[in-house]
């Protein structure tokens, strides 16, 4: 594994992606087939398949006891490379060692051995499993001879990589590295859910032999907002519908004979959390693959997202529950029929394919879209987004209906309309180290509301809204205020801080949870500014939340 750590190395230190293309091709080309699909799977910073329901199962502290153990690391000079670093890879790199225990691992380490290792880490099961995961992982890194091999193959167990390499660049990769066409390799991948076997396959020229694999999710199609009452100005051309944007769960549903299974965005597995729709899709005919958004919904009416927290993450769904929130899969695309991979073909032909795949019926149905006038009026898409909003809806989606579904990427082929709620001018109370390019500065904000006798009062967590340049800024200035009195609910990473910072928060939606000490929190946050010319102690209070909820409570018809 020291040519990957190497390579992984040189990629990180390049900027250009044609650069990073052109060192991961010239790896690639030097693997055989056994270690070709392994080291392939593993830039994606995984240690298994897209498709594969394994994982490590191991976390941060299983990691760090191997390695003290291993390489006898020093507890407070792990703490300050930590602090350093924010990553437990570049962190623990550096300490290794020649193992301590000398017989636990004499091999050579290489990506075939390291993904036997890790398979009998994933089938660890029973009392002594998390023992036999210890072992396991501290015999890897026992093996490790060279920093840079250590700290990737840590990376690979925390699934963090953070070397600038989108999935897109690998399919790029392999492409060069076995002269094939790059879209070729893309489906390949989107159809079978394995950048490993795509990777062989690629060498073999046998892409065009990949199938349809069911139950191995891909990446969800985004959507680019679009401000309320701009100009529209990407709706200038084309062709486009509206859809109502839903306020539910996004949902990914795999159908082969009577198997039915529900992926969340995160490509999570969630189908026992909503088995009354896995049993009504089961009773449609045929196999297919569909995108939609999972709803809580009585009668016609679709109900607010709050109403569906209590089914979220929910692995026991009792009758009482069943009863209580009913649910409905709302449907708007289908990826794959049979045999037949769609997410080429224009929208307009994927939902004839739809139409004649499925029809609605019980808690399966397809969403009713509206063809939009050439070019789309501001009057006609403020009519449509009022009514969405009438009837319970976030806003709505506008498509273009000459677009393909493009896994995990983000464009302006699709938009999606929404009008924020309300701001609020909050404190920052607690802060995280964030991630990728922004691993080492101070960037997730834990913000508050004042409470009745001036404490501050949780309300949410927000990513994005300040410069890079901004969030540089109050970087140091957290690390200076960082206090020692420990949150309540302070979780892992989260290093509370002096309430003093005010930023102005816009959400689209409020609601009540027992997540945070306000009783409330705010969906999809984001921060429009710093208010430096506020002091914490005139921020928005415990009760203006209340005030702003029943007012949304009155707009929905649920006062």
């Amino acid at each position: 594994m020291i040519r990957f750590g190497q390579t992984c190395a040189e990629i990180a230190a390049r900027p250009g992606k044609l650069e990073k293309v052109a060192v991961l091709a010239s790896y690639l080309r030097t693997l055989d087939d056994a270690a070709l699909p392994c080291a392939a799977r593993y830039f994606t910073g995984n240690p298994f398949a897209a498709r594969d329901e394994r994982s490590l199962g191991i976390g941060w502290r299983t990691i760090v006891e191997a390695a003290k153990r291993a390489w006898d690391v020093p507890e407070g000079a792990l703490a300050a490379a930590y602090r350093e670093h924010g990553d437990l890879g570049a962190s623990l790199g550096p300490f290794v060692r020649p193992a301590m225990d000398l017989a636990l691992f004499s091999e050579t380490l290489d990506p075939v051995t390291l993904y036997a290792l890790f398979e009998q880490i994933a089938a660890a099961s029973g009392k002594a499993a998390g023992r036999k995961r210890e072992a396991l992982c501290e015999r890897i890194l026992s093996a490790c001879t060279d920093p840079v091999e250590a700290t990737y193959v840590i990376k690979i167990m925390t699934g963090d990589l953070r070397i600038g390499l989108r999935e897109g660049l690998i399919v790029d990769a392999i492409a060069s590295a076995f002269e094939c066409d790059a879209h070729a390799v893309r489906r390949a991948f989107m159809a079978a859910g394995d950048i490993g076997t795509v990777a062989v396959a690629a060498r073999r020229g046998t892409l065009d032999a990949m199938r349809v694999a069911y139950g191995a999710p891909i990446g969800f199609m985004l959507a680019t907002p679009v401000t309320y009452g701009s100009e529209y100005k990407d709706l200038q051309s084309g062709t486009w519908i509206a859809e109502e944007k839903f306020d539910g769960i996004r949902a990914q549903l795999h159908k082969t004979g009577t198997s039915v299974r529900l992926f969340s965005r995160t490509l999570n597995d969630i189908t026992d959390s909503y088995p009354e729709v896995a049993e009504a899709a089961a009773q449609i005919p045929g196999d297919f693959m569909l995108d939609g958004e999972i709803v809580a919904q009585r009668g016609d009416r679709v109900l607010p997202f709050r109403y569906l927290q209590a089914r979220l993450q929910r692995k026991t769904i009792d009758g009482g529950l069943l009863e209580e929130i009913p649910v409905a899969y709302m449907v708007f695309d289908i990826l794959a029929a049979g045999d037949a991979f769609l997410i080429d073909e224009p929208l307009v032909v994927r939902r004839e394919q739809l139409a004649g795949a499925i029809q609605s019926s019980g808690q399966v149905r397809i969403a009713p879209f509206t063809p939009l006038a050439e070019p789309p009026v501001a009057e006609e898409l403020h009519a449509l987004f009022d009514a969405a909003r009438a009837a319970g809806h976030e806003g709505v989606m506008l498509k273009r209906t000459d677009s393909p579904y493009h896994p995990g990427r983000r464009g302006k082929w699709w938009l999606k309309l929404k009008r924020e709620l309300s701001t609020l001018d909050v404190v920052v109370i607690a802060v995280e180290w964030g991630h990728g390019k922004r691993a080492k500065v101070l960037s997730d904000y834990t913000f508050a509301v004042r409470g009745h006798d001036g404490e501050p009062l949780a309300i949410g967590k927000a990513y994005s809204g300040l410069t890079d340049a901004e969030i540089a800024e109050l970087t140091p200035w957290f690390l200076e205020h960082r206090t020692h009195q420990q949150r309540e609910r302070a979780r892992g990473s989260e290093i509370p801080v002096e309430p003093k910072i005010v930023l102005e928060v816009a959400f689209d939606i409020i609601q009540p949870s027992e997540l945070h000490e306000s009783g409330f929190s705010l969906r999809f946050p984001r921060i429009v500014r710093i208010r430096d010319d506020k002091p914490p102690s005139e921020i928005d209070t415990i009760d203006r939340v209340r005030e702003i909820y029943e007012e949304m409570l009155e707009r929905e018809g649920l006062g």
